[in-house]
């Protein structure tokens, strides 16, 4: 049984986890979608560049992400909610941080092997990655795929979109 200390520290954790797992994306994002240009000798001018499509994607994403915590938190803090609803939402929970460091994962094997920027959805055994790219390259689609499906022992239906 899961008593009350037991159940902030679990509460706790999750949530340090979720939102370090944020912050480690946000910032390396952050720094790789800077792009500074120098003009002139009388001044610099520096262009922010962000893929709209990707920030709108991520926005999303974490949104659902932190209703759904907010939900499973409050379950687990009800007093009223049965220990098998409390452990559903414990294991939701681990769930998502292991679905959230899986998408981490290949955003940094992306961004390594390619050098792009992209977004990463996980629906069980769906992995869809959208690419920041104007250039449209199935040979570099299919090398995308084979390089994520090396991360994973069974086989995962992977789709990759070039987004603008």
């Amino acid at each position: 049984m899961i008593n009350k200390q037991n159940l902030w520290f679990i509460t706790l954790f999750s949530l340090i986890m979720v939102l370090s797992i944020y912050y480690l994306t946000m910032s390396e994002d952050t720094l790789s979608t800077l792009n500074v240009n120098n003009t002139n000798n009388n001044g610099t001018e520096v262009v922010i560049s962000e893929n709209e499509t990707l920030v709108a994607l991520k926005v999303a994403d974490e949104e659902a992400l932190v209703s759904k915590i907010e939900e499973l938190q409050n379950v687990l803090l009800n007093n009223s909610s049965s220990l098998e609803e409390k452990n559903h939402a414990y294991d939701e929970l681990q769930e998502i941080n292991k679905k959230e460091s899986t998408k981490e994962t290949i955003v940094k094997k992306i961004k390594d092997t390619y050098k792009l920027d992209s977004f990463v959805s996980i629906e069980e055994n769906n992995i869809k990655i959208t690419i920041a790219s104007s250039k449209h390259d199935t040979k570099l689609a299919n090398n995308i795929i084979r390089s994520v499906q090396e991360l994973f022992n069974e086989t995962k239906y992977i789709t990759v979109k070039f987004g603008s």
